[in-house]
């Protein structure tokens, strides 16, 4: 009797040990705090205006991004690669020739169109490494055509160059550097003949102004004009 009346105080103890809190304000804390959500970010805005600038004397335009169509590349033919091909090293060697003028040449205005020929074409000749490259080709990809580039100034002539001093030096360079210009010149008008890209028809534009301005300086310089 006295081991019932034992269990059954125990089993009493324990039903009264049992806590019930309905919902609400009075319900305790929590003991681990639920994860704060990761705001992640939304996809791109398709519909987001791009500008699109219009032809020459038109004005600009915007457009949904999702409504743009790809510009395709520009189309070229065997005389653009041959022109870019050929530029490469006609260019090389007028900076060889132009990197001589600083130390070598008297005249200060010489001097700068030199500086002016490395700023010019050293940028250039990357251009047209990035254009060949772009389309899968090397700078060989025109073949052999050292014959046909016009200018090009033979080793003996750059060693006379290289060993003229002061007014000598001058006007070495000025005969050399515009009958190299000369020639650039001349692979640029064929190229604007029979060329289809239009980057390409833009450089050698570029080309025939600036180098045909070019030679008319050098030649002023030389005879003592300023």
């Amino acid at each position: 009797m006295l081991i019932e009346l034992a269990v059954l105080a125990i089993l009493a103890a324990g039903v009264a040990a049992v806590v019930w809190w309905p919902d609400g304000d009075d319900k305790p804390a929590a003991t681990a705090s639920e994860p704060t959500p990761i705001d992640l970010p939304g996809l791109p805005d398709s519909t987001a205006p791009v500008l699109l600038p219009g032809r020459p004397g038109e004005s600009a335009q915007s457009v949904p991004a999702n409504e743009m169509t790809p510009v395709a590349r520009a189309p070229h033919n065997n005389a653009d690669i041959r022109f870019v091909a050929m530029m490469i090293p006609h260019h090389e060697q007028a900076l060889v020739m132009a990197k001589l003028a600083p130390e070598r040449g008297e005249n200060p205005q010489l001097k700068l169109i030199a500086e002016r020929i490395l700023a010019a074409q050293e940028p250039e000749i990357r251009m047209l490494e990035a254009w060949l490259a772009d389309r899968g080709l090397t700078r060989d990809a025109a073949g052999n055509h050292e014959h046909s580039m016009g200018g090009m100034q033979s080793a003996e002539a750059l060693d006379r160059l290289t060993a003229a001093r002061g007014d000598d030096f001058d006007r070495l360079f000025v005969d050399m550097m515009a009958d190299h210009h000369q020639g650039a010149i001349d692979m640029a008008g064929e190229t604007l003949v029979l060329g289809i890209d239009p980057i390409i028809n833009q450089m050698a534009s570029s080309v025939t102004v600036e180098q045909s301005v070019e030679i008319k300086r050098m030649r002023e310089v030389l005879a003592g004009g300023r």
